[in-house]
């Protein structure tokens, strides 16, 4: 079983990047490819090795903690590994954490791909899980956030700005992409296009 691959990023899509160690390229699919694809330095990425009938899918991440939550969202019924990424690209590990172990709601269906009868299975079933984990998450009530209940621009921003500045974006950075997107939003994007549209801006400078 592989916990961990290290090596370079030679190649990223908007889903996965290719890992190359020892002269052979690992596709892995991560929650934050574009970041990984901004060094040319050799990385290490803690795996989670998924195997189904069709394939074989390597799933990565920069930190154990975010390793260790996309498992147990793998053990939530209706959360498969798609979702399970989606929902560390919408916030850091901490922050669901702490938005389960609060029960907000609010939080946690602002994540891509999370529904109201997803999140409440997601606190019913991790609730404890997660509380039991030997101090791991001490810290995550001091990241929990309370997002409004609207679906507008301002609060879809405030999900995506929280993941991006999980990928290592700075303050200055997202709030020089936001003025320039902002001007070209349409107000019904989720935090997940928000997202995507912040990391093109970025990526063009």
């Amino acid at each position: 079983m592989i916990d961990y691959l290290r090596g370079r990023v030679t190649h990223y899509e908007t889903e996965y990047v290719v890992l190359e160690v020892r002269d052979i390229g690992y596709r892995v699919f991560t929650p934050n490819p574009y970041g990984l694809a901004r060094s040319e330095e050799s990385i290490q990425m803690f795996i989670h090795y998924h195997v189904r009938e069709d394939a074989t899918q390597l799933f990565g991440f920069t930190t154990r903690d975010e390793q260790t939550l996309f498992r147990k969202l793998l053990d939530v019924s209706g959360i498969g590994p798609k979702v399970a990424l989606g929902v560390l690209v919408g916030g850091r590990p901490e922050s669901i954490v702490a938005a389960i172990q609060q029960e907000n709601i609010t939080f946690l269906t602002k994540l891509p791909g999370i529904g109201k009868k997803t999140a409440q299975r997601m606190i019913l079933d991790l609730k404890d899980k997660l509380s039991a984990m030997d101090g791991q998450w001490n810290e995550a009530a001091l990241f929990a956030q309370q997002l409004p209940d609207t679906n507008d621009t301002s609060s879809s921003w405030l999900a995506a700005r929280e993941a991006l500045l999980g990928l290592g974006y700075r303050d200055a950075e997202l709030d020089k992409a936001w003025h320039v997107l902002k001007g070209t939003v349409t107000g019904d994007e989720t935090a997940d296009q928000l997202i995507k549209k912040a990391l093109q801006q970025l990526f063009q400078g």
